[in-house]
């Protein structure tokens, strides 16, 4: 066939496959590796030459059960996200996304939709502790694991709860779970983008020696030190009373890694005023004439004082050899602008001062003024956190453990943007999307947020099951209700919502054995048509966004065809769906191609197996400059 007689593109219903993607990167750049289809890794060493690690050893973090880790990290996941809007706050209008599911497979459903946007991730994984160990070791079954133990039972029946673990297994298997989380997350992250990481003693060396592997030695950016106990600490330890814990930050590319500034902290310096105080704020005086900098001789000059004399840095630095800070020119500058102040000392010495001001830089320009961030934060603690949750649920305490709103607050002022997307992918009881919100509030930012907790049981005896939480997620979607209802009603306008999403299979081009089993003429006609027949159009369309590269959160349009039919209209006409279960006309394509979307994707079964009508259509497209058209 000429290209005006192909077939259109399938969109193939999977994750991208990690090994396939990175063949092919060493191929285009080396295409003398491949052999047969396959790259030759002898080639490549001799290629690379000098380059190639020959050791037989080498330093590192080995754990039984690495290779099988690192292999997980790397398989595609035909895994879907499943829209719940009866779950969801102001589903058509928020950006916000809350997922249910098993957050590994959820990463990888994330991947084509979210590589490279996320500006920052902060996690709070299991500590291992021996008690809050819910994911089981059995990593490399992907979604089969998820769908058995979000009941909390294995295939034989058994319980997979938390339980304390005494053999030495403990560690490998929080490595196993800890390695392709933190491996797929990576990917996600945009260039500038920044992982916090909360941990304990427990795993903070190894946790530090995944990252370096992981994220590459240059990238780890500090170990925070949080303080968070009160008083006199936990008494948990034998030896020493327990105060902290850590936060590692980490950034995808330290070169363009961009860390911002706190708030400054020690307002009680900037105490002055004058008549620039509305627009500057206040200020402290500043020498401008200094011992401590390097002597240049452009710089030592006289300046006229108010009673008509001269006054040298040297006297202003109890006649040692100085020079001004400030170059002639600038000092002229600051003159005019009300930048300079003189002021006598006891001996009656003319000092030359600048004026610091809260609210202008020396350059003349008014800024928020920050100050740098330390690597010791000794504020919020864990009693502070508990308070607040407890008193969102009308004083009953139905979460024990959560990070301080204060905390992440902190975090994300220094690791986000206004508008950038902030991902928490153990989001336990939604600490990270009620900080998010209420520091939009603060700076009029426009972050979003998305939520990834595993839908764990709640303990049947706990007050939280009994007042109908069933699941930690459950929780955490009626906390983040909460949080957002307060911030509006105390704050005003902003977005307080998030779309529910759950983890499930894909809607397309699985084989179901339990159905082939009980059913096997529906199983077959499932599978030859390419789409589950119980999908809803919604579950159907968000499959088809992802694979799509659009975002869960864009606008969705539900429109009707002149021609017959309807289709979705995403993003504006980034994406036209179609996803009704009759045939796709020659006059419905023809209606869809004249609104000129970016991508239109129809399924595969609209075509009754019809390949002329899809060489038909797809030459309409063509013809009509419709950016991309494919099937699923």
């Amino acid at each position: 066939m000429n290209d005006e007689q192909s077939i259109p593109e399938k969109i193939i219903p999977e994750s991208p496959n990690f090994q396939t993607e990175l063949a092919a990167q060493i191929a285009d750049i080396a295409p003398q590796i491949i052999s047969d289809g396959k790259l030759d890794v002898n080639k490549l060493r001799e290629l690379v030459n000098g380059d190639a690690e020959t050791a037989p050893e080498k330093f590192g973090l080995f754990w039984p059960g690495k290779q099988r880790a690192q292999a997980v990290a790397q398989l595609p996941t035909t895994a879907t996200l499943k829209p719940a809007p009866e779950e969801s706050v102001d589903w058509d209008t928020t950006k916000n996304i809350f997922i249910e599911g098993d957050n590994l497979e959820v990463l990888k459903a994330l991947q084509d939709s979210y590589r490279r946007k996320i500006k920052m991730i902060y996690i709070d994984p299991p500590y291992n502790t021996g008690k809050e160990f819910i994911y089981p070791d059995n990593f490399q079954e992907g979604l089969k694991t998820y769908l058995e133990y979000t009941g909390q039972k294995n295939e034989a029946g058994e319980n997979t709860e938390s339980k304390k673990e005494t053999s030495g297994r403990k560690h490998s298997s929080w490595l196993s779970m800890m390695y392709p989380r933190l491996q797929v997350a990576k990917s996600l992250l945009s260039e500038d983008g920044l992982i916090f990481i909360s941990i304990d003693d427990h795993e903070q060396d190894a946790l530090k020696r995944i990252c370096t592997e992981v994220f590459g030695e240059s990238n780890f950016v500090t170990q925070l030190i949080w303080t968070n106990k009160e008083g006199g600490g936990s008494s948990d330890s034998k030896t020493f009373r327990r105060k902290h814990e850590y936060i590692f930050a980490i950034a995808r590319n330290i070169d363009e890694a961009n860390i911002n500034g706190l708030p400054v902290s020690n307002e009680e310096r900037y105490t002055q005023f004058d008549e620039y105080e509305q627009t500057r704020g206040k200020f402290y005086p500043q020498k401008l004439g200094m011992g401590t900098i390097q002597y240049s001789a452009s710089l030592d000059y006289p300046i006229d004082t108010p009673d008509g004399n001269q006054v040298s840095p040297a006297d202003n630095n109890g006649g040692k050899k100085a020079c001004w800070r400030w170059s002639r020119d600038k000092l002229k500058w600051g003159l005019e602008n009300g930048y300079i102040v003189f002021r006598k000392d006891s001996q009656g010495v003319w000092i030359v001062y600048t004026k610091q001001y809260l609210n202008a830089d020396n350059e003349g320009n008014i800024i928020d003024r920050t100050q740098r961030p330390s690597s010791v934060i000794d504020e919020y603690s864990t009693t502070q956190a508990s308070k607040g949750i407890r008193k969102l649920f009308d004083g009953i305490d139905y979460f024990d453990y959560t990070k301080p709103v204060a905390l992440i607050k902190q975090l994300l002022t220094v690791g986000s943007d206004k508008d950038s997307i902030v991902l928490d992918f153990f989001s336990g009881s939604g600490t990270t999307a009620h900080a998010l919100m209420q520091l939009n509030v603060e700076d009029g930012g426009n972050r979003r947020h998305i939520q990834v907790q595993l839908p764990e049981l709640t303990d049947e005896s706990s007050e939280a099951y009994k007042a109908g939480y069933k699941t930690i997620s459950d929780i955490a979607k009626e906390r983040i209700r909460r949080a957002g209802m307060k911030i509006k009603e105390e704050s005003g306008s902003i977005d307080t919502g998030f779309r529910v999403y759950k983890l499930g299979s894909s809607n397309f081009a699985e084989w179901d054995e339990a159905e082939a089993a009980e059913d096997p003429t529906q199983a077959v006609l499932n599978f030859a048509s390419n789409k589950n027949s119980a999908a809803t159009p919604e579950e159907l369309l968000a499959e088809i966004m992802l694979k799509s590269r659009i975002t869960l959160d864009a606008k969705v349009d539900k429109k009707n065809l002149s021609s017959g039919g309807w289709v979705y209209i995403v993003d504006d006409g980034r994406l036209i769906a179609y996803v009704d279960d009759n045939q796709l006309t020659l006059e419905q394509a023809t209606e869809i191609a004249d609104m000129s979307p970016a991508k239109f994707v129809a399924l595969d079964s609209a075509f009754n197996n019809n390949d002329a009508l899809k060489i038909n259509i797809a030459n309409i497209c063509r013809n009509k400059h419709v950016g991309e058209f494919k099937t699923i």
